[in-house]
This record gives structure tokens, C-alpha cells and sequence, in this order.
């Protein structure tokens, strides 16, 4: 999950209309203004204030617009706030000309309120040369026990313990949310995710349910009660939901556009229904993304990706070939490289399953490189995610008991979250484990494993034909037919289509 962001039409005002509210909101000293949760800013700009405050919806709600925080420095020069937040919008896009926003906030800080300090001390580490994500952290949780209705910096925690591999370290944080802001937007969507990450799913829809009962037009909330219903196999239900709240995605950025409707395809796909049904959807609304003016093709192919990838582990690549290779020769772009670990390890799939092994081969050599760049913890870390990325390569090469090998026998997705996916993501690659082992001849092991998996997702259809599959090698007559017969009652429960 790469942090791209989206507001609903209601809530993307003008910057007119930001400076009317804040002037009825806010009473304020001369020299200073008051950001949209309250805290003081050193500024006498209405404009700037007003141009963070509808930055900060942006982020939240996943908007088109978060050059919007440019806007500030122009209105005041010498806001720290402004400047800084300019500097981690611009981070991963213009690094030297981020830098020279976070230069301008460090030269006026001396100025600064207590607030802004706290933010810049913990953001100007965030995109420091050599940040540690455990310092980053700490940094942000003590900014967030004193100032506890910044939003913004709740959502950066949020994307920094993701990409960790961490829910559980933002859950406790975030929990603390709620008494502060108990009616604000985005509140509870947040909450919901690490509460869905980490299995409390009860929990999780509720908060969810919560945060679109506040803002019917949450797509962050729509993406986090998908994930609860997806995960418990109500397809149908998740579905249904989705499209109803699809129009609202119009104004989403590129990412959350395309990876909301990743997850519709997703369901449409685990519920059996036909492929043209997913068809529909990657080529009319995943891939139609690709021609708006401002869209981000990285965001688009990352979820196209993870598409295919889902339909190659169950022998369905053959109808998406052609669009297969299509986006590979996109991702030979090497521009496009290095961004996610995600969407590396995707690439390295799909060079290497159209055979185009050798650029596949320099991402993977390149990963390697930058891993032993890293400091000896992060080396640590980073070794599962080269233990994926050559696995994959091996993969779509054809080369199945190499790539059993790398993964070997008690591989979970789940502990490779490090690569920055959360579970639903993750486990296309415990589905490419399944499919090995019955390549490789290891029913037994696949028949164990699967077991335990359907015992967890008793109502997905496609587990239940692995499971037939390896009854059927190993002769056991009367469990394939148990098992294609619940394969079929699923298949047929979900989706009905004329």
C-alpha cells in the first residue's frame, strides 16, 4: 500500500470555502491560526491554513489533490507546517525538492509553536536519508500523546506500521483515538484496520460500519469493511456493498480507486463467478483508470498485477495472457522500479512468466543490492522479502521445485508482511505454495495444510477444489467427491448471472 489519497466530493472544497469555515470556527491571535483540529500555527495566512487544512482531507480520505500543501508555502513562506508537510508530500516524487521544503521549516522554527515543532521533529526524521522506522514511530506516538486530534499524523502512523509489517503496534495507538474524536471523519476506518490485520474481525467491521455511518463517502472505511466480508467469504455481501458505494470513488487517487475495485474482482473471482466478470472489471474500471490525465500507472499496475497473479494460481492465465503481456512490457520501464516491495516482487513474476527472465532477473539482483545497503537490522528483515522475490522469479519461470525450495515446507504469507501487503494481498503467495506442493508430488503436505486453511475459510470455493485436487492424487475417491460437492454448493451460492 503505497500512500496515495482520496476525499469524497462533499468534503473537497475550494480553498475559499476552507478560509470561510475556519474564520466561523476559529478565533485566533494575531499572528497565529488555528489547522482544522484545533492546534496553533505560526501564520497570519488564512490562505496557508487553508491549504493544509484541505491537504489533511485529502490524505485522509485518499484524494487527487494532495499538491494542494504546495499551495501553502506560497501563501507564507516561513510556515513550518506548511513547509514540512509540503516536504513529505513531495518525498517519494522530488526528493531534492522536498529537501528544500523541510530546509525552509528547520530555518523557522525558532518561531514555530509547540505543535509545529512536534510535527517537524517527527516528520523531517520520517523522510531523513537513514530513518529507522522504530525511531519514526516513537517519535510519532510522542507527538500524538500530546497533540491526540491530529489526524494527519495518525494516518502517517498508520501507513508507517503497514509498511512495518506491524498492525499490532498501531492498534494500541490507535485506540487512543477514539475518546479525542469519537465523531470525526476517518476516525474509525483507521481503527479498523489493524483491528481486521489482526484477526478481531467482529471488532473491526463495527468500527467500520461506524466510519460509514459518519461519512457515507469514506473509501478507506468502504476498503476496510470489504476486507472484514472478504475475508470471511461473504462474497456476495461484499460485492454488493462495494458497487453501491463505487460512484464515490470518482475522486479517489489512482491507488485507491484501482485497489477498491481490485478487491470487487477479488470477490467476484473467490466466489466462482465467470471470468468475464472479472474481465469486466479489469479492463472498465481497474485498467480505465490508466487514462485520466492525473493518473498514476504504478498504483494501477500494482493491483493489475495482483490480479493476474490470483488468476494464474488457478490456472486461469491463459484467457488474460494477452493482457498479461501487455502490462509486462509496461514494467520494463526500470523508472518503475524500486517503489514497493510488492510491486517489485509482482514485476519479477511477470517478466519472468513472459519470458522475459533477464530484466526479471536484474530487479531481482537489484533488490538483493539495495537489501545489503541496509542497516544489519533491516537486512534481517528484508530476507523474507528476497526469499519471495526469488521464489516468484522461479515461479513464473516454470522452474516449480526451485521455487518450492525458497519458500520450503512451512511457508505462511503471513510472516512476509514486511513487503508491505496486508493479509488479503498476502495470500497469493500462500496460494502459488499450495499449487507447488501438488506440483511437486507433496499431496499429503497440501492436504494437511488445506484442511487447516478451509478451517479458516470454510465458504472459499477455490480451496475446497485444491483440496479435491489433491484427494483425487492421492486415490481418495469418497473425499473428492465430499469436496467437489461443497466446491459447487459454494460456487453456486455466491453469484448467479444470466
Amino acid at each position: 500500500m503505497k500512500a496515495s489519497y482520496c476525499v469524497s466530493q462533499n468534503l473537497s472544497m475550494s480553498l475559499k470555502c476552507m478560509k470561510e469555515d475556519e474564520s466561523q470556527i476559529h478565533k485566533y491571535r494575531k499572528g497565529s491560526r488555528y489547522v482544522w483540529w484545533g492546534y496553533e500555527v505560526n501564520t497570519s495566512s488564512d490562505d496557508c491554513i487553508a491549504a493544509i487544512n484541505s491537504y489533511s482531507h485529502q490524505v485522509l480520505g485518499y484524494g487527487r489533490e494532495k499538491k494542494v500543501i504546495l499551495e501553502a508555502p506560497l501563501y507564507d513562506k516561513d510556515c513550518v507546517l506548511g513547509n514540512v508537510l509540503a516536504a513529505h508530500c513531495l518525498i517519494s516524487s522530488d526528493v531534492s525538492r522536498a529537501k528544500t521544503y523541510a530546509k525552509a521549516a528547520e530555518s523557522h522554527l525558532g518561531k514555530a509553536t509547540p505543535y509545529e515543532k512536534a510535527v517537524f521533529k517527527a516528520v523531517n526524521y520520517l523522510i531523513s536519508d537513514h530513518m529507522d522506522e522504530d525511531v519514526a514511530l516513537e517519535l510519532h506516538s510522542k507527538l500524538l500523546k500530546k497533540f491526540p486530534k491530529d489526524l494527519l499524523s495518525w494516518k502517517r502512523v498508520e501507513i508507517l506500521c503497514f509498511y512495518m509489517g506491524r498492525p499490532d503496534l498501531s492498534l494500541p495507538l490507535f485506540k487512543k483515538i477514539i475518546p479525542e474524536n469519537r465523531d470525526q471523519d476517518y476516525v474509525f476506518g483507521m481503527l479498523a484496520f489493524p483491528l481486521l490485520e489482526l484477526g478481531h474481525l467482529a471488532e473491526a467491521e463495527k468500527a467500520a460500519r461506524k466510519g460509514y455511518e459518519i461519512n457515507k463517502n469514506d473509501s478507506w472505511a468502504h476498503h476496510c469493511l470489504c476486507h472484514v466480508l472478504q475475508t470471511e467469504c461473504r462474497f456476495k455481501e461484499a460485492v454488493e456493498f462495494m458497487e453501491g458505494c463505487a460512484a464515490s470513488w470518482d475522486s479517489c487517487s489512482s491507488l485507491r480507486y484501482s485497489h477498491n475495485w481490485w478487491h470487487v474482482a477479488v470477490c467476484y473471482l473467490e466466489g466462482g463467478s465467470p471470468l468475464s466478470k472479472v474481465q469486466e472489471i479489469y479492463d472498465h474500471q481497474m485498467c480505465k483508470e490508466l487514462e485520466k490525465e492525473d493518473a498514476v500507472a504504478t498504483d494501477v499496475y500494482m493491483d493489475a498485477l495482483g490480479l493476474l497473479l490470483r488468476l494464474d494460481t488457478r490456472d486461469k492465465q491463459d484467457e488474460f495472457l494477452d493482457r498479461l503481456k501487455i502490462l509486462a512490457n509496461c514494467l520494463t520501464d526500470e523508472g518503475m522500479w524500486y517503489r514497493e516491495w510488492l510491486f517489485d516482487i509482482t514485476i519479477i513474476w511477470a517478466l519472468s512468466k513472459v519470458g522475459n527472465t533477464t530484466q526479471a532477473h536484474v530487479l531481482l539482483e537489484g533488490l538483493k543490492s539495495r537489501t545489503s545497503k541496509m542497516s544489519k537490522k533491516k537486512q534481517q528483515l528484508m530476507q523474507k522479502a528476497i526469499q519471495v522475490a526469488e521464489a516468484v522469479y522461479e515461479y513464473g519461470k516454470g522452474n516449480y521445485k526451485k521455487a518450492l525450495e525458497l519458500l520450503g515446507p512451512d511457508f505462511d504469507a503471513a510472516d512476509y508482511k514486511v513487503i508491505g501487503a496486508s493479509d488479503l494481498q498476502m495470500d497469493v503467495f500462500n496460494e502459488i505454495w499450495y499449487k507447488l506442493l501438488l506440483l511437486n508430488g507433496k499431496t499429503s503436505s497440501a492436504i494437511k495444510v488445506l484442511e487447516k486453511r478451509i478451517r479458516q475459510r470454510d465458504g472459499a470455493p477455490f480451496l475446497w477444489r485444491l483440496l479435491e485436487k489433491s484427494y483425487a492424487m492421492e486415490g481418495n475417491t469418497e473425499a473428492v467427491i465430499t469436496a467437489c460437492e461443497k466446491a459447487k454448493a459454494l460456487e453456486a451460492s455466491y453469484f448467479k448471472f444470466d
